[in-house]
């Protein structure tokens, strides 16, 4: 038996790469263009294109609007500020703007604590009128009368706008533009508060025998009656009173800077 032609099966069998046996078959390339299998076909609606085109140009048209109003009110506003016409926007007290405060702002700098000395004197008023009526009412409640109740009501409602706009607006308005008329409109006024200050403080038996007003007749009249009252009406005549040593040292603080300035 002759081996020499026998096949060794562990022997590596020679491929050659360059035989055909080698060659992968070619891959048949199709052009791809539109109408062929592979093309991907999307679908624009028309409606959407032109809805999306009028939406860009309300939105377009929105935005020129808008610019054009800031435009004029910003061309308002330098109006104003050259006119010299200050813009008072409420922003006191803060959780409730009713007025327009801003002394660090708009007083000047040597101006400012008199200014707030001023404030001072303001909210003391409005203290002393406002726990007027709560005296008042302990009184109604021990028997004093519905009237002497209602009067204090009044002073109240009466006193609080009436003294920021006879007296304290005008010394504001004088502070930050400097206006001798101004500051002759607060003098006349202020002199009339502090003469309400020293009335209420003593309050003289001429309205409902002064038991409308906490001051010291009406306290040793109504704390033979009842104690509780009384100390309520006696509080109120020191109140009075520290308001009306307030106010004279603020009249004399400012008429000072009034005369030292002109």
């Amino acid at each position: 038996m002759n081996r020499n032609h026998d096949p060794n099966p562990f022997d590596e069998e020679e491929v050659n790469p360059f035989s055909n046996r080698a060659r992968s078959p070619p891959v048949a390339s199709e052009p791809l263009g539109y109408g062929q299998r592979h093309d991907a076909t999307v679908d624009i609606p028309l409606d959407t294109t032109n809805d999306s085109k009028k939406k860009g140009q309300e939105l377009a048209a929105w935005e020129a609007d808008l610019k054009r109003r800031e435009k004029e009110i910003k061309k308002r506003e330098e109006a104003v500020a050259r006119a010299g016409v200050p813009v008072d926007d409420k922003n006191w007290p803060p959780l409730f703007p009713i007025i327009h405060h801003d002394i660090a702002n708009e007083i000047p700098v040597h101006a400012q604590r008199l200014q707030y000395l001023a404030f001072a004197s303001w909210l003391g008023i409005v203290l002393c009128l406002v726990f007027n009526v709560v005296a008042v009412i302990v009184c109604w409640i021990r028997g004093g009368g519905v009237k002497i109740f209602f009067l204090a009501v009044i002073y109240a409602l009466m006193g609080v706008p009436l003294s920021y706009v006879l007296w304290y607006r005008p010394l504001y308005r004088a502070m930050r533009t400097d206006s001798a008329l101004k500051f002759g409109w607060f003098f006349m006024f202020y002199l009339l508060h502090i003469a309400f200050c020293i009335f209420a403080a003593i309050a003289p038996p001429v309205v409902f025998h002064g038991k409308s007003l906490t001051g010291i007749l009406a306290a040793i009249d109504v704390f033979s009656d009842h104690v509780l009252v009384g100390i309520f009406y006696l509080i109120g005549f020191g109140m009075f009173c520290l308001e009306a040593l307030l106010s004279l040292w603020v009249l004399q603080k400012i008429y000072m800077y009034f005369r030292g300035h002109k």
